[in-house]
């Protein structure tokens, strides 16, 4: 059985305040069925941030990237792009 990774990509206003909310979260990714999240800065613009994460399915990611705990989440910690989620296999 193959893990699925989710990729998001966004830029935020501060990546301190967004990385303390991104962290509170953690609970909630779990929740999904989230099995593993990383953290990347973009080098020339270090207020853009990728997550990946890894999942168990294609179905629990996407149910993830559509919740509203994470939309709220997210501009709690001023996500300030639109975020772009992608999958891969």
């Amino acid at each position: 059985n193959q893990m699925v990774k989710g990729y998001v990509r966004h830029k935020v206003a501060d990546f301190d305040k967004w990385k303390a909310v991104y962290d509170q979260h953690d609970s909630t990714r779990k929740e999904f069925g989230c099995k593993k999240s990383e953290v990347f800065r973009n080098a020339q613009n270090p207020n853009e941030v990728l997550v990946v994460t890894e999942w168990e399915n294609k179905e629990q990611a996407a149910k993830f990237d559509g919740s509203a705990s994470l939309k709220t989440a997210m501009q709690n910690a001023g996500v300030v792009s639109a975020p772009e989620f992608s999958f891969a296999e």
